[in-house]
């Protein structure tokens, strides 16, 4: 019987480690692909003068067929007789980073795949190091290519103790180690006799034993506006509710205004729901004549997010201009967005060593991590990340362009 629930996990690592092959295998091995798609990609190896590459089932544009590289964040479903799954094929190249936070945002859990023969790299750090920044504490870490060190048990241990000496820097403990082969299918939907010495799960087992995200049912009311329509006579607010539940005749307090009123009404398509929960996307209209539009933030009453123009946080500066403090930059949270000002960079940080470059530092400079301080032109509805993703995760842009991503540490 299979669970109505879907897990999104994203696979990252080094470019060339195998993660779109990793994807084609687990697809052909879940029966989710047709016929017509199987016979295309061995037409394509075959051209290519090629065995048989189930990564040109992700690697579809032809820029990434030609350089090999997955460019672009991809999603894919499949799923087991457990439940089904959203694969994040996240972008390894340096040149792409922000596809891959843009990637990882979404997801539940992450999948780290290292070339066994290679080891860790540059990219295979800063990957794990994003995983820690977003939050996603359900690791799973497959060493593939195990064909190409005739599967090694002691090549296997040696870069599993190396990658555990770096996790163990950011504090973060994944829940396996699994020696595959993605191109032979060794490990992946069942054990391999060729690794008849390791003990743990296969892949796809390892997958099945993922929790799904806990519910924010229970929290207090967050519900950022993304939009307002007037439909006939009434004013109809829009948005997903991140945390908590609305009910009708519920008292809800608006922010940035502050004022409270009750709601009239929930929206759906043919329906009138009484209520709506977190992670519902619902429509909505309230009792009192109270201005609301995109950007607002609906919360309880009682116990809402803070409202205000600093806070402390860790952001990714990916643009390949130089960042320096006199520079203006608008920062959107949610549906809210201002301009902005980073008042204090604590520390910059390499974010492939993790080591701080420079403490009090007056710029950053591209792939560099920063703690640091930043006042917003006007107030904003936020939450430390740890307690509501949405309302404390950001992006920093110049002149429309995303220069940064970052979260909150502290309001």
């Amino acid at each position: 019987m299979i669970n109505s629930d879907v897990i999104r996990f994203i696979i990252v690592g080094h470019v060339d480690h195998g993660k779109s092959t990793l994807i084609g295998r687990l697809l052909y091995e879940t029966n989710s692909l047709p016929e017509d798609k199987i016979e295309e990609i061995k037409k394509t190896s075959k051209e290519l003068g090629r065995d048989t590459e189930f990564a040109y089932l992700l690697d579809h544009l032809e820029e990434e067929r030609t350089q090999g590289i997955t460019i672009d964040t991809t999603q894919v479903f499949f799923k087991t007789q457990q439940r089904g799954y959203v694969i994040i094929d996240a972008p390894g190249h340096v040149e792409f980073v922000k596809n891959m936070i843009t990637g990882a945002s979404q997801a539940e859990a992450g999948v780290l795949i290292v070339d066994v023969k290679e080891g860790l790299k540059e990219q295979t750090r800063r990957h794990s190091f994003f995983l820690s920044l977003l939050g996603i504490k359900q690791i799973i870490v497959v060493l593939n290519k195990m064909d190409l060190v005739d599967y090694s048990k002691e090549r296997f241990e040696e870069v599993k103790k190396e990658l555990e000496s770096f996790f163990d820097s950011l504090g973060l403990i994944p829940l396996s180690y699994i020696p595959i082969s993605a191109y032979r299918g060794d490990n992946i939907s069942k054990k391999s006799d060729k690794l008849n010495w390791f003990e743990g799960p296969a892949f796809l087992e390892s997958l099945d034993a993922l929790k799904c995200r806990e519910s924010k049912e229970k929290e207090p009311l967050i519900l950022p506006i993304q939009d307002v329509y007037k439909i006939q006579d009434k004013r109809i607010a829009v948005g997903k509710i991140e945390a908590g539940r609305l009910r009708v005749a519920d008292l809800v307090r608006i922010l940035p205004s502050g004022l409270k009123t009750k709601i009239l009404s929930i929206e759906k398509f043919k329906e009138r729901p009484q209520e709506a929960v977190a992670g519902e996307s619902i429509g909505f209209t309230l009792k009192n004549d109270v201005f609301i539009e995109r950007g607002s933030v609906v919360c309880s009453p009682f116990n809402g997010p803070s409202f205000t123009d600093n806070f402390s946080a860790i952001i990714f500066w990916f643009s390949k201009d130089e960042f320096s403090k006199e520079k203006r930059l608008q920062i959107r949270c949610a549906t809210q967005k201002t301009t902005c000002k980073v008042e204090r960079i604590r520390e910059r940080i390499d974010s492939s060593t993790l080591n701080v470059i420079e403490e009090d530092a007056e710029v950053l400079k591209n792939l560099e991590v920063a703690r640091v301080d930043i006042k917003t032109k006007k107030p904003l509805a936020l939450k430390n990340f740890s307690e509501v993703e949405e309302l404390g995760r950001f992006v920093l842009t110049e002149e429309g362009n995303i220069c940064a991503g970052g979260i909150i540490t502290s309001v």
